[in-house]
């Protein structure tokens, strides 16, 4: 039931402020609520699997900052490492012992990674991987897929999903023609395509990049033998396979997505979680690939604030909560759930709807389905979504304001949040 104390005057306030400050009034497009309508909540602060607005009210979060808070918001261990850290200076701009931990940290568990290298964002490890795929193989063509994001970097903004997606844009102007020239692009789970592209480009495919699991077009998870067949065909054809698993990586699987479907790409960006909430992305691989970067190499990138203290204690913490014994036994539990409790309402209340979950990633749309790609995700009944968003915020529970993106869970969630998020959802399919 929405609550007679639900207002959002001051997020109203604020966000006024905001938009003659800052582009639409936020620093990342999909917060704008554009695809939801209505104006975005402003948030105050954070707390285990929890947001409270400006405004005092309280929701049960399930983007958790997309993806980075997998232990819970603002969690204590993670929360005193960095107060310690910080005692010691916020950047150094020269190398601390704590990468060497982390980056020990993200090789143990990643299957593809041999040698690491941090950066920023997940945006900056994507522009950089793609960089090194083209110094690497003497190629400048690439593959991506429809609806995968991959930050904003020029050459990814190729029928690309998340913001671009929520915001119904075209390839984005001030992206020259001869930058997407070499972007080549295939539908999520069409090995046909992808055979197709390397036949008409012989010779002149750097490599193959994708979310192994979607969450940029919504939750979309690989068929059978789709992630199996991309690994042949790059290898056949002398080309790079790459997993962006900014949003799996240490989520789907202490290994990521290459662990959960036994699939080692050459290749592998991450970010989010391996910097516990602070900005970070990191990108890594086989050694002799690696070795091409500067210094090692003539491959050139660098970055003041990458290797920061701050994020890499963080990273570290979080890492080790994540090794403790249950912990993705809990994450696939809570989220399971969740996702089919809120499939089961949708049934019951006459909707179509379909989606699913891995671990702690899930999702679900308005739509008979199924959905293997960003076309079938676009059947879906956005207005349906809209609705059904507004009445669950109503009705405190945070979901991501877009039909195309993929929702998340913690270790903080409990079982008493699914309830009150199961009831809100009656409520409102009902009403829709």
């Amino acid at each position: 039931m929405i609550t007679s104390s639900f207002k959002t005057t001051k997020s109203d306030e604020i966000f006024a402020a905001a938009q003659k400050l800052m582009p639409g009034g936020v620093s990342s497009p999909v917060r704008a609520f554009k695809s939801v309508g209505g104006q975005p909540i402003v948030f105050d602060r954070v707390q285990g699997a929890y947001a409270w607005d400006v405004d005092g009210n309280r929701y049960i979060d399930y983007i958790g900052t997309w993806g980075p808070a997998i232990c819970g918001h603002a969690h204590p261990d993670v929360i005193n490492a960095i107060c310690e850290a910080a005692q010691k200076g916020t950047s150094f701009g020269a190398p601390c012992r704590l990468e060497n931990v982390l980056a020990e940290m993200v090789i143990d568990a990643v299957p593809s990674i041999e040698m690491v290298r941090f950066v920023n964002s997940g945006t900056e490890a994507c522009m950089s991987v793609l960089r090194l795929m083209r110094a690497f193989t003497g190629r400048d063509k690439l593959i991506k897929f429809e609806g995968c994001y991959h930050g904003h970097a020029d050459m990814f903004l190729v029928k690309a999903g998340s913001g671009v997606a929520t915001l119904g844009l075209p390839d984005s102007p001030g992206v020259p023609k001869s930058t997407t020239n070499n972007t080549l692009t295939a539908p999520f789970n069409n090995l046909e395509a992808v055979k197709a592209l390397f036949d008409q480009n012989p010779g002149e495919i750097a490599g193959v990049i994708l979310e192994p699991v979607v969450g940029n077009a919504g939750f979309i998870i690989p068929d059978g033998g789709f992630l199996a067949g991309l690994r042949e065909l790059t290898r056949e054809n002398g080309a790079l396979l790459v997993f962006d698993e900014v949003m799996t990586g240490f989520r789907i699987a202490y290994g990521g997505a290459q662990e959960r479907f036994g699939i080692t790409p050459d290749l592998t960006t991450l970010g989010k979680i391996i910097g516990g909430g602070l900005p970070v992305g990191a990108y890594g691989g086989r050694r002799d690939v690696m070795e091409m970067v500067a210094p090692a190499g003539p491959m050139y990138q660098a970055g003041t604030l990458s290797g920061n203290p701050l994020a890499m204690t963080a990273g570290i913490k979080t890492l080790e909560l994540l090794r403790q014994p249950g912990t993705y036994e809990q994450l696939d539990r809570i989220t399971k759930r969740l996702s089919e409790g809120l499939l089961n309402i949708a049934k019951e209340t006459g909707h179509a709807a379909c989606g699913g979950q891995i671990s702690g990633m899930f999702g679900f749309f308005f739509a008979e389905g199924p959905v293997h790609n960003y076309e079938d995700a676009k059947k879906s009944d956005l207005g349906k979504f809209s609705r059904f968003h507004r009445g669950m915020l109503q009705r405190g529970v945070y979901l991501a304001p877009s039909q195309f993106e993929a929702g998340f869970t913690s270790l903080a969630h409990t079982d008493a949040d699914v309830d009150q998020t199961l009831a809100a959802a009656q409520e409102v399919m009902v009403s829709l």
